[in-house]
């Protein structure tokens, strides 16, 4: 059929799609190359594909590329590739209206093709969405096409305002020249015919394009003599050659994580980790996924060996790289990985995921979702499965952000709980998991047993452990501030209910009740004198050499809670403490006898405050009068040497 050139209108819905592009879909003006890019990248995919059938489509040759022409003079970009091309009839129906190019077709004989054993394409695109983005920095696109096998090209042009004309052209060759003809370059705008402009942008979101993407540029070399030293001109300054005009390639096309793992070494593993991450420390591990069925992705995710400054600031981004058959999508997609897991740096290439027209906005919908929770349950499997010594490493520079887990994900707390470890009053500084604790529990021993506070000297002194050590009960020493919200996420761990040391009764050994009598009126009065300080004074559960500590009623904030809560500026409600005595210790038999002589002696007001002063400097905290406190420990030196 013979074809003339013609006038079109673009049909409504392209119009409204246009107006939208060019005003406000887009917040990145130069996502148009990456645009036009995957579009060549698919239709040489297309072309691959369909010769597998037709070997005639190759007689130019099978050396693919996409070409980047800029023209400073011309103010136009050329993209040219030798794919498939259209014809005459697919550019009015592919160009004219949005999603009519023919994939639906092309799907069913990718189907079809099953039952051939050949080769489907990884790519299946959809040219003519993404190809209106170039309007935003365009005033006016020509298309010059030639389907493979035709004789005859097709000349496509429009100024985006709502028209359109097509006709016959000549072109030498198969494949697609798309030439924008550019808008002026407004102050801090890219200029997209500067070289370092294009690289910059294809890097970013084409790097990984399988096809390689290559422009012509212009490089200027010094003579040299046969020494290999520079050739001075009379000015002294060294003398150039002609300018030289090579063709280089932009993109790396190493997208490793769409390789079969076994065809990946191990350097390639770290060159690419250096590569996404800009961290040149080599990664401690790394996972390698490729998931077909229903759920279909790639994922390349690395450990760092060594944790980043930052790690803990809230502004900090996490999240995989997400890309979409290997065209970059976006840095740091949190709906992939949550933050307990902010530490994986790495790869998603998802080719079915739902994005918008931009491929800038995921969208969340069941196959993200389903990625999310495939892709924590394989980076859990992961990590349970590391060597002893590499787990180790691991949890030493990221085992507080994992136990972030165990509050914010209770689909799987139980899993998080099994991989959290802790350094215990019996694990001489090794890291112990709760199923080696509960393991390991003396056969009267019901509870799990830990503690709370800024340090491991500070707890495994504490005289709150005093009892349990007497007991040989073995406590968790818990010492990152996560810690206090995961006991409140998880009461319990086998059915073993955890119990913390510094509050409430230890319910270990039978109370004294002989001697809770004989004291409780001295402690009445104790009570009385520290009225502003605690909120009952009783004989310690806890206590075996040491005189006095505070402790907390069960539901009370510990210590360090309030210390944590303090530390970010938070108002805390003031929650007395208990003080707990140790009715066995001499010097509460002295002050008993002190008592008992004289009801109201002014001593018993100075012992009581220092009794309240040793408990608060055992569990680390701060004095009220340090001066009071210094003389007193003094006085009773000076009565004790004299």
């Amino acid at each position: 059929m013979e074809h003339k050139k013609e006038t079109h209108s673009f049909k409504t819905e392209v119009k409204q799609f246009m107006h939208l592009i060019i005003n406000s879909l887009y917040s990145n003006r130069e996502i148009f190359l990456r645009e036009l890019i995957s579009n060549a990248s698919d239709a040489i995919d297309r072309l691959s594909f369909k010769a597998q059938t037709d070997a005639k489509l190759l007689e130019e040759g099978a050396e693919f590329k996409i070409k980047i022409t800029p023209d400073k003079t011309a103010r136009t970009l050329t993209l040219s590739d030798n794919g498939i091309g259209m014809t005459y009839e697919e550019v009015v129906e592919n160009i004219g209206t949005i999603a009519k190019s023919g994939t639906a077709a092309f799907m069913q004989a990718i189907e079809n093709a099953k039952n051939q054993n050949t080769l489907a394409p990884e790519l299946i695109g959809q040219f003519g969405v993404g190809f209106y983005s170039a309007f935003i920095v365009a005033d006016k696109i020509t298309i010059v096409t030639k389907a493979a096998g035709e004789t005859t090209a097709t000349r496509w042009e429009s100024t985006g305002d709502g028209e359109y004309t097509i006709e016959p052209a000549e072109k030498p060759s198969r494949g697609t020249d798309i030439i924008l003809k550019l808008k002026p370059v407004e102050k801090d705008e890219q200029d997209f015919t500067e070289e370092w402009t294009l690289r910059q942008v294809v890097k970013k979101h084409s790097d990984f394009v399988n096809y390689p993407v290559v422009m012509d540029v212009e490089r200027v070399e010094t003579e040299t003599s046969d020494d290999g030293k520079p050739i001075l001109g009379p000015d002294g300054k060294p003398v150039k050659k002609p300018p030289v005009i090579q063709e280089e390639t932009l993109n790396s096309m190493k997208a490793i994580w769409a390789k079969d793992k076994k065809d990946v070494t191990d350097e390639e593993y770290k060159d690419f980790y250096s590569h996404i991450s800009h961290d040149w420390n080599p990664p401690l591990t790394w996972f390698h996924w490729k998931l077909e069925g229903v759920t279909e992705y790639n994922a390349l995710l690395y450990i760092p060996s060594q944790a980043p400054f930052d790690l803990f600031m809230p502004e900090r981004k996490h999240g995989a790289q997400l890309y979409c058959r290997r065209v970059f999508i976006m840095d740091d997609c949190k709906e992939l990985i949550p933050s307990y897991l902010r530490f994986i740096k790495g790869v998603v290439d998802a080719p079915d995921l739902n994005l918008n027209i931009s491929r800038e906005i995921l969208q969340q919908d069941a196959l993200v979702r389903n990625i999310h929770k495939n892709l924590i349950k394989k980076i859990l499997d992961a990590l349970d499965q590391l060597p002893a010594e590499e787990f180790e490493k691991f949890y030493n520079e990221f085992g507080a952000v994992l136990k972030e887990g165990i509050h914010s994900d209770w689909a799987n707390r139980d899993r998080l709980a099994k991989l959290a470890r802790f350094k215990t009053t019996q694990s001489d500084g090794k890291w112990v998991s709760l199923t080696e604790y509960a393991a390991r529990m003396k056969p009267d021993q019901n509870d799990i047993y830990y503690m709370t506070g800024d340090s491991l000297a500070s707890i495994i002194n504490s005289p709150h452990l005093e009892a349990l050590k007497e007991k040989d009960f073995e406590v968790l020493l818990m010492t990152d501030p996560v810690d206090e919200f995961i006991i409140q996420a998880m009461p319990e761990f086998e059915k073993k209910k955890f119990k913390s040391a510094e509050k409430g009764d230890l319910d270990i050994d039978k109370v004294d009740e002989t001697k809770k009598a004989a004291f409780s009126s001295l402690f009445e009065k104790i009570k009385s004198l520290l009225a502003d300080q605690v909120k009952e004074v009783k004989p310690s559960s806890h206590l075996r050499d040491s005189v006095s500590c505070l402790s907390g009623d069960t539901y009370d904030a510990s210590a360090y809670m309030e210390k944590l809560l303090k530390a970010t500026g938070q108002t805390v409600p003031a929650v007395k403490r208990i003080l707990e005595l140790n009715v066995n210790h001499p010097v509460m038999e002295k002050i008993q006898s002190i008592f008992e002589k004289n009801q109201e002696d002014v001593a018993l007001k100075d012992y009581s405050l220092l009794l309240y002063d040793l408990a608060t400097v055992s569990e680390g905290g701060k004095i009220e009068n340090p001066a009071r406190f210094s003389r007193q420990i003094g006085e009773l030196m000076a009565k004790a040497l004299g």
